[in-house]
């Protein structure tokens, strides 16, 4: 809604998460972009490296080895008890969860964004991805794996979505110049989120345990996510780099596709089943990445022992 002065009514000041908010002022610098998105990739980045919370869940009552469910006991049942500890099977599933929200919520609320601005949309995401970690907190504080299905698989994916959505549609407008380099600036905060957690997360859980683990990231990732969404503008409509011309290969909008479009062509589909083989092979090696190399190390350990 634009500010309007009509007769005898002050003028209407935009919602402070409203994309006509954060339209940038001339001066603006566009090179404080990137940090912001970066850090908000550092922050959902962190679903990379979750794995790293199987191993210590998965011996949560049996504290030095996993306490095993009965024989005869169903899925079901094991989804609700809080007598025997979650095989990694089942914890597997909140990084399946995770990244089948993510894909649907991008999807889904891509066109809400545009309208909406990054602002909200990464306020959003903040709330809903840490928001997703407290409620695993209490899913793990009452050993209820079905809390951490819901909370960091649903909740959490769809914060994942939009908190990956927001930035790099934010820099695509301020680097048209630069686009290979700036989101790829921006996405290696998913890489380095992954490596922080690696290094971080076993000596809070030995520290502090899963809980207390879970509760500070989700609170510390709030702030820091919620402050670089804050940070986040877009350009006037119109704007260009000083200096930039858009050549006669660059795609305009006048060559690209409608979604209603696009699904009616091969090449679509072509390269969606390209991506999604390429993604379903990286992420079910990553879901298991963490008690994976814990294992090679473990037997590598021991074989250097015996020599």
């Amino acid at each position: 809604m634009n500010t309007s002065t009509m007769a005898g009514h002050p003028a209407v000041q935009p919602a402070f998460l409203s994309k006509e908010r954060i339209i940038a002022k001339p001066g603006f610098n566009r090179w404080l972009v990137p940090p912001a998105a970066l850090a908000i990739h550092l922050c959902i980045g962190m679903a990379y490296g979750f794995s790293v919370f199987w191993l210590p869940l998965s011996k949560a009552l049996g504290i030095t080895k996993p306490l095993a469910c009965a024989p005869d006991m169903g899925f079901i049942a094991q989804v609700f008890s809080s007598q025997c500890d979650w095989p990694i099977s089942m914890l597997g599933w909140i990084y399946t969860l995770f990244f089948i929200f993510l894909g649907c919520s991008a999807a889904i609320w891509g066109g809400w964004l545009e309208h909406a601005g990054p602002r909200k949309a990464g306020v959003v995401s903040a709330l809903c991805w840490c928001g997703g970690l407290l409620i695993s907190a209490l899913g793990v504080y009452t050993h209820q794996i079905w809390l951490m299905w819901i909370g960091s698989g649903v909740i959490g994916g769809i914060g994942l979505g939009l908190g990956y959505i927001s930035p790099v549609s934010t820099l695509i407008k301020w680097f048209p110049d630069k686009r290979g380099l700036i989101t790829g600036l921006s996405v290696m905060g998913f890489g380095l989120g992954s490596f922080f957690i690696g290094k971080l997360v076993p000596g809070l859980i030995n520290s502090m345990g899963v809980v207390s683990a879970l509760m500070l990231l989700g609170v510390v990732y709030l702030v820091l996510n919620a402050l670089a969404a804050l940070i986040l503008a877009v350009p006037p409509a119109g704007w260009l780099p000083d200096g930039f011309t858009p050549s006669a290969t660059t795609v305009s909008a006048a060559d690209s596709f409608a979604w209603a479009e696009a699904k009616k062509t091969p090449q679509w589909y072509m390269i969606w089943t390209m991506l999604f083989l390429n993604v379903s092979a990286g992420m079910g090696l990553l879901s298991k990445l963490s008690p994976m190399a814990q294992d090679v190390f473990r037997v590598a350990r021991a074989g250097a022992s015996r020599a």
